[in-house]
This record gives C-alpha cells, sequence and structure tokens, in this order.
C-alpha cells in the first residue's frame, strides 16, 4: 500500500468524515496508535480508495472492521490483551457487534481514557466538552 502510519490516519479519518461512530472508531484507532503500524493489520484490513466522487478529497481510506475482528479471532492479529480489545472496542463503535463488558476489564488507564474520549465522540460530544470534562476531574 506504502502509506505511512500518519498518512493512513488521515485518509481514514477522511473516510469517517460524516459519522459520529465512524469517526470515533478510526480516532480511537488512531489514537491508541498501534494498529496502523501494524502491516498484517493495514494488508488484511484497510483499503484505500482513490476513485471519489468529492471534489475536496480525491482519496480516502476505510477499515473493514468486520475483517478486523475475524482474522483477530482467528489468531491472525497477534497481541496483548490489551491491544485486542481497542480493536474490538474501535468495531463495536463502528457496528460490529462486540461484547464491551469482556474487553473493558483488560484496559489500563491510558486506554480506558481512549475508549471514553470515543464514546463520547460517538455520541457527537464536541471535543471542547470532552477537554472540560476531562480538567473537572484531573
Amino acid at each position: 500500500m506504502g502509506y505511512t502510519a500518519t498518512e493512513l490516519a488521515a485518509l481514514l479519518r477522511v473516510g469517517a468524515r460524516g459519522c459520529h461512530s465512524d469517526e470515533a472508531a478510526v480516532g480511537l484507532l488512531v489514537e491508541h496508535d498501534l494498529w496502523l503500524h501494524r502491516h498484517d493489520f493495514v494488508r488484511t484490513c484497510v483499503a484505500v480508495e482513490t476513485d471519489l466522487f468529492d471534489e475536496d478529497e480525491d482519496v480516502a481510506a476505510f477499515i473493514d472492521w468486520s475483517a478486523a475482528v475475524r482474522v483477530l479471532d482467528a489468531g491472525g492479529l497477534p497481541c496483548s490483551t490489551g491491544e485486542g480489545a481497542v480493536l474490538r472496542i474501535a468495531a463495536g463503535l463502528a457496528g460490529v457487534p462486540v461484547n464491551l463488558r469482556a474487553m473493558l476489564g483488560g484496559l489500563d488507564a491510558r486506554n480506558i481514557r481512549l475508549v471514553a474520549q470515543a464514546v463520547m465522540r460517538a455520541n457527537g460530544t464536541p471535543a471542547d466538552a470532552q477537554q472540560k470534562e476531562g480538567h473537572r476531574r484531573g
């Protein structure tokens, strides 16, 4: 594919634009900062589209979330429990049925914070409101 993780992140954000849940799922994966660096994940689960009709963007990327969970479940994406949980939660935000209860127990404080922010983003909560909420707790 030939894209860096940073380039893929930007293309995925283009592909997710306009749907809070998709934006949240992509944002979680980008902020987690693992999966877009993994060639096995990118090769099997990410598609870059160059034939778009949007005049402002001519390239976008999309994640096949169902395939990501399938490959993960089949052992094709070896990772830690927490890394797998983040991928599954992102897929859940994008509409793939996942057992959220089973995923949350394996997350450290950083990843719980990322998931909470992603849930707020999926809900449509503006980023500035998320920042204010974080400062109140801090």
